[in-house]
């Protein structure tokens, strides 16, 4: 009897392990998956970041301080920062409102304005410059008003804030909108059922449940505002201490072949977008904690 136990649990213990063997590798081939995009990260972001800061090692830790401390460098870096800040707000209020119209009402149209939405990903960003320049400037077709009232945009900060609104619109959308189509319309109206008025409805319901995601896509946005170029080229002005931008430095520090001074600005530019997105990734985790242990 005995034996016939020990014989018959045998089989169990087998198969017991072999299902865990296959739960453990539910992908086949995760070995030469994971070497594959082991050595796509390290070809493509790794080993680029890593040479810039190799690069940047050679001039020093002095050096390094010497080269982002300067005026200009501090000052690109302050007018880069508050631009993309206030950008960031901006969109976080207007793409939050264009999700929830896109997500909530159905209209004539509606396909055409969600497909406008990730224009500024497919267009060049040279293209969005001058498109804006053109339509913003002192004679162009909506600068002539502001014009006439004494209000320049395009050629100063305010350009600036305009062309990092454009391009990192779609960031705060997207990252907003798969959560609003899963939320239910129950939970609203069972708190108009309750008494509760559309401001406390948005600010105890939904925005609880928009949070992660509008900081996830706030986090983006503004790494991406910090390093953008291209669109910002056209309609900034370029005048330092004024409306230079950060990566506009490292273009100049290049153009005089001064390889280590803009491997620092660059380098630095990294570190504040690391930071961000660490911060973010940290809070996020903190709130699926606490939503876990509820």
């Amino acid at each position: 009897m005995t034996q016939q136990t020990t014989s018959t649990a045998t089989p169990v213990r087998q198969r017991s392990w072999l299902t865990k063997l296959r739960q453990r590798n539910v992908l086949p081939g995760f070995g030469l998956s994971m070497g594959i995009t082991v050595l796509s990260l390290s070809l493509l972001v790794i080993l680029p970041f890593a040479m810039m800061a190799y690069t940047t090692t050679q001039m020093g830790w002095t050096g390094f301080i010497e080269a982002i401390s300067q005026a200009q460098v501090k000052a690109a870096i302050i007018l880069s920062l508050k631009m993309s800040f206030y950008a960031m707000l901006t969109n976080m209020v207007f793409g939050t409102l264009v999700a929830w119209v896109l997500v909530r009402y159905d209209f004539f149209g509606k396909s055409i304005i969600n497909a406008l939405v990730d224009l500024p990903f497919a267009l060049p960003t040279a293209v969005t410059g001058i498109s804006l320049a053109t339509l913003y400037a002192p004679n162009g077709l909506i600068g002539q008003f502001f014009d006439k009232v004494g209000i320049q945009v395009a050629f100063t900060p305010i350009g600036i804030w305009l062309a990092l609104v454009v391009v990192s619109f779609p960031f705060i959308v997207r990252a907003v909108q798969p959560v609003l189509e899963e939320l239910s319309v129950e939970y609203e109206e069972a708190a108009a059922v309750l008494g509760a008025n559309r401001l406390t409805t948005f600010r105890t319901v939904i925005l609880p449940e928009l949070f992660p995601a509008l900081l996830m896509g706030a986090g983006m946005m503004f790494a991406r505002a910090t390093g953008e170029y291209g669109s910002v080229i056209f309609i900034a002005g370029n005048i330092p201490m004024q409306s230079e931008i950060l990566p506009l430095i490292i273009i100049s520090k290049l153009e005089q072949f001064d390889i280590q001074g803009a491997s620092a600005v660059a380098l630095f530019m990294l570190m504040i977008s690391f930071v961000i997105l660490l911060s973010i990734n940290l809070l996020q985790w903190r709130l699926s904690r606490r939503v876990g242990a509820k």
